[in-house]
């Protein structure tokens, strides 16, 4: 099976068990953490073009498992922390980071959180070293070996 065949059925995978999850993480940091996650995405290349914020943007409105929570307070959360990401890119990078790492005393909700990161990054069918440098990241910052998630 090739690389990408690979990375599309663990998309598939990480799907099928965020949607099982998140009904369970229905919370504020949870929704937090998801869309910081989601901005460092976007943001993993040092900048935030429109057409990347906006793709990004829907694929979080298409993500089943983010289906629990409404779509206008996650696009409200995407669009603060892009917009502090695109102000200042290291400050909103420190910011959106230490969100995620709130979760690290809740290791079920980091983890779908990185799940999370990992399905928006690899969602075009191209999961590049930046994306997996901001996963990675997150990974450290919730106490999470980023080998646990093949990185």
């Amino acid at each position: 099976m090739g690389f990408w065949d690979q990375l599309k059925a663990k998309t598939q995978e990480l799907n099928g068990q965020l949607q099982t999850k998140t009904a369970q993480f229905k919370n504020k940091e949870f929704a937090n953490g998801s869309m910081a996650m989601c901005a460092l995405i976007a943001a993993a290349d040092g900048r935030i073009d429109p057409t990347e914020r906006q793709k990004t943007a829907a694929l979080i409105m298409s993500n089943e498992a983010l289906k629990v929570f409404t779509p206008d307070e996650l696009r409200e959360k995407f669009d603060w922390y892009c917009d502090k990401l695109a102000g200042d890119f290291d400050f909103g990078k420190v910011e959106a980071t230490a969100t995620v790492g709130k979760l690290k005393s809740k290791p079920e909700q980091a983890r779908a959180v990185i799940q999370i990161g990992i399905i928006i990054g690899g969602a075009d069918g191209n999961f590049d070293q930046h994306e997996k440098n901001a996963v990675k990241e997150a990974c450290f910052a919730v106490g999470i070996d980023p080998a646990e998630f093949d990185l």
